[in-house]
C-alpha cells in the first residue's frame, strides 16, 4: 500500500481507501461479511475508511467503530457525515442553508455518530450534500468553527453533487474546506477542470468515490441487470441509461491489458492523477478488498494507455442520484 499525505493535516492516508456505503443496507450486505473485509483491509494497509451516519442511519459507523476497537493500537482515519436535515440528496440552491444543515443540526448529528463509531473525536465530518448558495450562510461556518475550536473534529470536508464538480469553489475559498469528496473516474473525469487545480492552490484534500460508477466500470453489469424493489440503482441505471452505459464499457473493456480486468484498470486510472489523496471504492467481500488494494503499488498505465482512456470522458448532467 503507498500512501499519499492529507494536505493541512499532514496525515498519510492510504491512497486507496475503503468506501462503507454498500454496508449500510445495501441488498446483500451481511456484518459478519462486511467485518472480516475490514479487517483485511487493515492487514493489508488501507487506513482511511469513509462512512456516513445516512448509510443505514448509524449502521455503517457502528461496523467501522468495531473495527476501531479491534485495531486499537493502528492509526486508523474516520470520515463521515451529517446528513441534510431535509433528507434530500442532492442538494439544491432553492432549498435555504437553514433547512439542510442549521449549526443545532451539525452539532447533534456529530455527536450521534460519534456515539455510533465509540469516539471522543473524528479525524473528518464532512457534509453529505451541498450547493454553493449556501456559502455565506452562517449557520455551518459556526458549527465547523466549533467543532475544530473544541477538538471535536480535527477536519472538515464536503461531499459534492454528482456530475456537479465546480458546485463547490465558493465554499472552498472561505478556507473552512479542508477536503472535497467528488465522483471522480474514467468517464467522470470534469473534476480534473477547474476543481482538481482549485484543490490544489488552497491545499485542500480530494477524495475520489464512484471510482467504478457504481459497478459498470468493474465490469459487472449486463443488459438484464435489476436490483430487489427500492435499491437505489434502480433509479440510476434505469434501461436507458444501463443501455448506453453497457455501450461506453464494451469500448473501454477492448482496452483492458492481459493480466488486468476492469476493476484494476479503473482504479489505477484515479490513482495516475497526483491531485487525488484517496479514492473510496466500496467493499463488501475479502476478495475484492484484496483486488482493489492491490492496484496500489506505484505503478503507472503506459501512457499511451493513458490517453486512450482519456477519450472515454463522459459528460453528466445532474440527476436527482446521491
Amino acid at each position: 500500500m503507498r500512501y499519499r499525505t492529507f494536505p493541512r493535516t499532514g496525515w498519510q492516508v492510504s491512497e486507496v481507501g475503503y468506501g462503507m456505503w454498500g454496508m449500510g443496507g445495501w441488498t446483500g450486505s451481511d456484518d459478519e461479511e462486511s467485518l472480516r473485509s475490514l479487517h483485511r483491509a487493515v492487514e493489508l494497509g488501507c487506513n482511511f475508511f469513509d462512512t456516513a451516519w445516512a448509510y443505514g442511519n448509524g449502521h455503517s459507523e457502528t461496523l467501522l467503530g468495531s473495527l476501531l476497537r479491534s485495531f486499537r493500537d493502528t492509526r486508523l482515519y474516520v470520515a463521515t457525515k451529517v446528513p441534510p436535515k431535509n433528507r434530500k440528496w442532492p442538494g439544491r440552491a432553492a432549498t435555504p442553508a437553514s433547512e439542510v444543515f442549521p449549526r443545532d443540526h451539525i452539532l447533534e448529528y456529530t455527536e450521534n455518530s460519534l456515539a455510533n463509531l465509540g469516539t471522543t473525536s473524528l479525524d473528518l465530518q464532512q457534509l453529505h450534500v451541498w450547493d454553493d448558495a449556501w456559502t455565506a450562510d452562517d449557520g455551518w461556518m459556526r458549527a465547523v468553527e466549533e467543532l475544530k475550536r473544541s477538538g471535536t473534529i480535527k477536519a472538515f470536508g464536503i461531499s459534492v453533487n454528482r456530475w456537479e464538480p465546480e458546485n463547490v469553489l465558493r465554499a472552498i475559498d472561505t478556507g473552512l474546506v479542508d477536503s472535497v469528496q467528488v465522483v471522480y473516474n474514467i468517464f467522470d473525469q470534469s473534476p480534473e477542470d477547474v476543481l482538481f487545480p482549485a484543490c490544489a492552490r488552497h491545499q485542500v484534500a480530494v477524495i475520489a468515490r464512484v471510482p467504478f460508477d457504481e459497478g459498470s466500470l468493474a465490469g459487472t453489469l449486463t443488459k438484464d441487470s435489476r436490483w430487489p424493489d427500492g435499491d437505489w440503482r434502480n433509479l440510476y441505471f434505469h434501461p436507458e441509461h444501463l443501455a448506453e452505459t453497457l455501450r461506453r464499457v464494451a469500448k473501454i473493456e477492448m482496452l483492458v491489458p492481459e493480466g488486468m480486468d476492469m476493476a484494476e484498470l479503473a482504479l489505477r486510472f484515479i490513482l495516475e492523477d497526483t491531485r487525488v489523496t484517496t479514492t473510496i471504492p466500496g467493499m463488501r467481500k475479502t476478495r475484492h478488498v484484496e483486488r482493489n488494494l492491490a492496484a496500489s503499488d506505484g505503478h503507472p498505465l503506459p501512457y499511451r494507455l493513458h490517453e486512450a482512456l482519456r477519450v472515454h470522458r463522459w459528460d453528466r448532467k445532474p440527476n436527482a442520484t446521491p
